[in-house]
């Protein structure tokens, strides 16, 4: 294990993709934190990396299947010996791929199970060994609402949210007498993505309305959620645009 003695601080998100898993990254990397960014190619964390560097920080991209028991331990591993130790975890994979229950498939409604909690169980776990020896930490995972209400054609989206919820609440109850705070944060309304511009006009129509989720506002929050006081924790955080039907 590293002599942590140095000082050097680092955040591990999982799911760095071009929007919020970036954004959390780049905020974390402004207030000195060495960022630790994963996808499971490491091709595409380039630009990310690349961004974080120009701006003064530190960044490491790493190709990692979260799915995956043995990718997982050697990702904190490696980072926590070579690089300095997990003071920031955010689980972000999201896996919203929609179909009605009468046409989804076994192997499917399993593989998004498997990235949207399964994933976060390995990783969430490893990261606690570290932290509770440390007695210190945060453990964020974004959820989404539905995360607390199915709905029609998203059983299977639904399940693995609700399973991640669970796994929060459990962590938080078990890990926060240890002075490891956890957190669920439901992201509740589209984001600021070339996805969203392309498949859905109208609805990005609305970023000149505050309509839309900006990802530097998300990853505003989850800083916030780090810096939280133990004497004032959060564990579940709304975010979602003032016109967001709820």
């Amino acid at each position: 294990m590293i002599d942590d003695s140095n000082n050097k601080k680092v955040v591990l998100v999982i799911g760095a993709g071009d929007a919020t898993g970036g954004a959390i990254a780049k905020r974390f990397a402004r207030e000195g934190y060495i960022a630790c960014v994963t996808r499971r190619s490491a091709d595409k964390l380039q630009p990310l990396v690349d961004a974080i560097n120009a701006e003064g920080g530190q960044a490491h991209g790493f190709a990692s299947d979260a799915r995956k028991e043995e990718d997982v331990i050697a990702l904190v591993e490696d980072i926590e010996t070579r690089i300095g130790p997990i003071e920031a975890f955010v689980f972000n994979i999201g896996a919203n791929v929609p179909c009605s229950i009468l046409e989804e498939t076994a192997r499917k409604y399993f593989k998004i199970w498997e990235m949207a909690c399964f994933s976060g169980f390995l990783n969430g776990r490893e990261v606690a060994k570290r932290m509770v020896k440390r007695q210190r930490g945060t453990i964020l995972f974004t959820g989404a609402t539905a995360g607390l209400r199915g709905a029609s054609g998203f059983a299977a989206f639904a399940g693995a949210k609700h399973g991640i919820r669970a796994l929060a609440q459990s962590m938080a109850r078990e890990l926060g007498p240890l002075n490891v705070h956890v957190a669920h944060v439901v992201v509740d309304g589209a984001i600021d993505t070339d996805f969203i511009r392309t498949q859905f006009p109208d609805r990005y129509a609305l970023k000149d309305e505050d309509g839309i989720l900006n990802p530097e506002h998300i990853a505003d929050n989850y800083w916030f959620l780090h810096s939280q006081p133990r004497d004032a924790w959060t564990f579940e955080l709304d975010l979602r645009p003032w016109s967001e039907r709820w």
